[in-house]
């Protein structure tokens, strides 16, 4: 089975923070990677970060959290992708996010998290070795 194209991620910035800086370099890093990025804007809630991904037919959903409710939204994003049977959709993130909180993240269903000073190069890299293209229908 061929694949339909790039790998499609969604970039968002879920809940009420309004610092979008590393999202947006985070989108860029990925689309000078080849990938089709679809930046969401601030202050968007689980449901229209979910409902975008399924509409874009995203291959990975990438979360910007600094709000310290990163508990509360990925779980919530998590939650709605089950939902609405689109778990293929792989969820990863970044942000201000304490590394006691990286584990139960990850078995709530988040694939990975990136900490500040990640390098852009190592998200690109992670997002090109985990996220399989949506197959050809």
């Amino acid at each position: 089975m061929g694949v339909s194209g790039p790998i499609r991620v969604v970039v968002a910035k879920p809940g009420l923070d309004g610092h979008d800086r590393g999202a947006k370099v985070i989108a860029r890093a990925l689309r000078d990677a080849g990938m089709e990025v679809i930046y969401t804007g601030l202050h968007q809630t689980p449901e229209q970060v979910v409902d975008t991904a399924i509409q874009e037919d995203a291959d990975a959903i990438g979360l910007s959290i600094l709000s310290g409710a990163h508990m509360t939204l990925f779980a919530k994003v998590i939650e709605l992708l089950k939902e609405r049977d689109a778990t293929d959709i792989k969820v990863f993130g970044g942000g201000i996010i304490p590394e006691a909180d990286i584990p139960p993240l990850k078995e709530l269903g988040v694939a990975a998290i990136f900490t500040p000073g990640t390098p852009t190069s190592d998200v690109v890299a992670w997002v090109n070795a985990n996220v399989p293209q949506t197959a050809d229908a």
